[in-house]
């Protein structure tokens, strides 16, 4: 699907320069490697790439807990080594000032969030919201997934960055939502929403 979409931009993996990773959860971390074939090893796609983790995400993947250790994809960590292209960061400095790092650790340790300034048409500032607020209904507050690590961690952490965010301008780039992409985020003084829906990046 990631191909497929690098497609339709007239782009292939090989045209891309940096994969920021989020976390390294199989969701997430997956597209990085060519399809599955039965008889055949998974490779690393993105040959010209440098791939950028958080320190705390990679160290979560070398020592995972019993809880998400079906969660890591065991080929890639040997991979990414042997690539010689891993960054693992404790802020987005190397990317430029265009880029801002925010990390959460209820969802898992390390958790990398990128805020970056966008185009006009965007709408200005966009931070991708991994899995903190994965689509529009995890705006408010107490929804929390299965999957987290810490819930009432998150919850306090999610509203903090909602707060910020808020006030700053910045729109959410949600990474599970089947129907939006980007959304506005509003707050009537008790609950936060995700509004002015963006369905599609091109338009």
């Amino acid at each position: 699907m990631l191909l497929q979409s690098l497609a339709a931009l007239d782009l292939s993996h090989e045209d891309i320069d940096i994969v920021v990773l989020s976390h390294l959860h199989f969701d997430h971390a997956g597209g990085l490697l060519s399809a599955w074939q039965e008889d055949a090893p998974s490779t690393l796609l993105f040959p010209n790439a440098e791939f950028v983790v958080s320190e705390d995400a990679w160290e979560r993947m070398c020592h995972p807990h019993a809880r998400d250790r079906a969660s890591f994809i065991p080929e890639l960590q040997e991979l990414l080594v042997a690539s010689g292209r891993l960054q693992k960061v404790s802020d987005l400095s190397s990317l430029g000032p265009a880029y801002r790092a925010h990390f959460s650790e209820g969802h898992t340790p390390g958790l990398l969030l990128t805020e970056m300034d966008a185009p006009a048409q965007l709408g200005g500032p966009l931070i991708f919201c991994g899995d903190l607020i994965p689509g529009a209904p995890w705006v408010h507050i107490p929804i929390t997934m299965g999957y987290d690590r810490f819930p009432e961690r998150l919850i306090e952490e999610k509203e903090a960055l909602l707060r910020d965010l808020l006030t700053r301008g910045v729109r959410l780039f949600f990474t599970h939502d089947p129907e939006i992409a980007i959304a506005d985020l509003t707050c009537d003084g008790r609950r936060y929403r995700a509004v002015h829906p963006l369905e599609e990046l091109r338009t």
